[in-house]
């Protein structure tokens, strides 16, 4: 073993996405993350409970969206306020983006791990719509809200993992949520606008 070196869970980190990617997710053993991160696996289970754990460690993107619904000025819309917290929550992803698609690489090709990943989105709509709710929200539209919120930064997400150009996530959750607004919006409302891209689209650049 070398000697010690800085960062222990974000070289752990780095190491099980590379291998996840490399040979699979169930192909890959703790020791070997362990050994191309240069630490023991006793120092791997100090940082997380299993393999799986590295896709799905706790992070700040839950405290972050409870709080900036909490703060979001008064008085706003729903939406507007699930947009302001979900732009609020983008750096979370955007300041480790290519560790976050590479997870995102490994969850796509394995179902169990889908599975996962769509009882997190499950929790986030429930720590949205609590934080709804404590803003006076009825629990309906608190609900309702909360998962129509989830369901529009999903794709925003996937949006943004797979975008060429590298937009931010901000601009993608934006650009979804206003088109969800056009959801409710009369049919020649929408069409004067409507040219097969999300709103906002055509002045990307």
């Amino acid at each position: 073993m070398s000697r010690w070196k800085p960062d222990a869970r974000g070289r752990l980190e780095k190491a099980a996405m590379e291998l996840y990617n490399d040979k699979g997710f169930e192909a890959t053993t703790v020791a070997e993350i362990a050994a191309r991160a240069e630490v023991t696996e006793r120092t791997f289970y100090r940082y997380f409970a299993d393999k799986r754990e590295v896709l799905f460690q706790a992070n700040a993107l839950a405290d972050v969206l409870a709080r900036a619904t909490a703060t979001a000025a008064d008085p706003l819309a729903p939406l507007e306020v699930i947009t302001h917290a979900l732009t609020e929550a983008a750096p979370v992803f955007e300041e480790r983006a290519e560790l976050v698609r590479q997870r995102q690489a490994v969850i796509a090709a394995n179902p169990e791990l889908q599975e996962r990943e769509l009882a997190k989105l499950a929790s986030l709509v429930s720590i949205l719509a609590h934080a709804l709710r404590e803003r006076g929200l009825d629990p309906t539209t608190a609900a309702l809200a909360a998962e129509i919120g989830i369901a529009a930064f999903k794709v925003a997400f996937d949006r943004w993992i797979n975008d060429p150009g590298r937009h931010t996530l901000a601009q993608h959750i934006r650009e979804t949520l206003d088109a969800t607004r056009r959801l409710t919006a009369p049919a020649e409302q929408a069409a004067a606008t409507d040219d097969g891209s999300l709103p906002g689209q055509e002045n990307v650049t």
